[in-house]
């Protein structure tokens, strides 16, 4: 089992030596190798802090390159930060980030931000198949009670959870049926069990999959093992998050939001989800403030 919070205070604080060799440990098991040539042949710089590849003399760090490059936050409240994030049932906010590590807003800010970065799920995953269940709903907005309405609209979003296996979430435009049926085609095998509600948009799944679904405006929930209760709950999980921990969240920043509710359902029973999420930030590309505050809605 892996540390607590307690336990990260006590053994890293004010020690970015000591978080330097966990990190080295985590991205090197079997001792440091030169990213540029591969050559294990290494010294080590003490004094910068970096290794020197004996073979095509090249100079790096263990965090050159990846999320924590040119950070000047301690390595330490990094540690923490990330404690919090994944280790948090509903997550954690910048505002509060920024009281508990005592640290600008701005910078818990981009702190934030670039950790979901880390742990967006990679590109061409493998499509979900077996039992299937798909659900849209929409998250956001200001309700204004003189019209009784919503102030801003809502942002679309799909859910798409693989029984017993992993939850995948994306903004939509809208939730139309060629942009429902396209993303179901797009991230479920063919021939699946797909579960959903009785939307229209979903009818023509009946000719890729095993369609099946509940008519909940007739009350209708489950029906044997017909239902789509998975999905439904991990979007109460998302939807408590806004309301507990973040207030509100752009439309712009949805999908970030998304990746890290992703990483944290889908690894709700990993006792080293914490780790693994290091593992991540120091695989990770560098990004720059300007790339997350420049990215379209």
């Amino acid at each position: 089992m892996e540390d607590n919070l307690i336990d990260l205070v006590a053994k890293y604080k004010g020690d970015d030596d000591k978080c330097r060799k966990y990190f080295e440990s985590l991205k090197w098991p079997e001792g440091v190798k030169c990213p540029r040539c591969g050559s294990d042949k290494i010294s080590h710089l003490y004094k910068e802090k970096k290794f020197e590849c004996d073979s095509c003399r090249y100079q790096f760090s263990v965090t050159a390159g990846t999320i924590f490059h040119d950070s000047h936050l301690p390595l330490w409240k990094w540690l923490i930060a990330v404690y919090l994030m994944v280790e948090s049932k509903k997550g954690i906010s910048a505002l509060q980030l920024k009281r508990t590590l005592k640290i600008a807003y701005k910078t818990a800010w981009y702190l934030c931000h670039r950790i979901r970065k880390a742990i967006e799920e990679i590109p061409n995953k493998p499509k979900l198949d077996g039992i299937v269940e798909v659900d849209e709903t929409y998250v956001g907005g200001k309700y204004d009670p003189r019209r009784k309405r919503e102030k801003y609209e809502k942002q679309p979003v799909i859910g798409i959870l693989k029984r017993g296996g992993n939850f995948e979430a994306r903004k939509i435009r809208t939730a139309s049926k060629k942009i429902l049926i396209g993303i179901v085609n797009d991230r479920v095998a063919k021939g699946s069990n797909v579960m959903t509600d009785e939307l229209p948009a979903y009818k023509s799944l009946i000719n890729t999959f095993n369609h099946e679904k509940v008519n909940h405006s007739m009350e209708e929930w489950v029906r044997g093992n017909i239902h789509n209760n998975g999905v439904e709950n991990a979007w109460s999980l998302f939807k408590r998050s806004i309301i507990g921990s973040y207030h509100q969240i752009s439309a712009k920043h949805m999908d970030a939001y998304l990746d890290e509710f992703e990483w944290r359902f889908n690894n709700r029973e990993n006792p080293y989800l914490f780790r693994d999420t290091i593992i991540k930030l120091l695989n990770a590309p560098k990004m720059e403030f300007k790339e997350l505050v420049g990215k379209s809605a």
